[in-house]
């Protein structure tokens, strides 16, 4: 018995389909930074406002990393 796909032509034939599907991949490699070397797999702090706290550092913690990779000469 074939698979039944979520998702069918009627949706994956628009451009903004792929350029969604590229932003998104952009996005999830930010995440998986912040999960696995940022930390944030398994949070130091309690609470919301310290948990933002550290979600905010460890975003502008990655911004530097790849501010530096950005002004790299190519």
């Amino acid at each position: 018995m074939a698979k039944k796909r979520t998702l069918d032509r009627r949706t994956t034939r628009h451009a903004g389909y792929t350029v969604s599907q590229r932003v998104r991949k952009r996005i999830e490699e930010v995440f998986g930074w912040m999960t696995t070397v940022g930390g944030m797999r398994k949070l130091k702090h309690r609470g919301g406002e310290r948990v933002n706290w550290q979600f905010l550092f460890t975003a502008a913690a990655y911004n530097l990393v790849r501010m530096r990779t950005l002004m790299t000469p190519a």
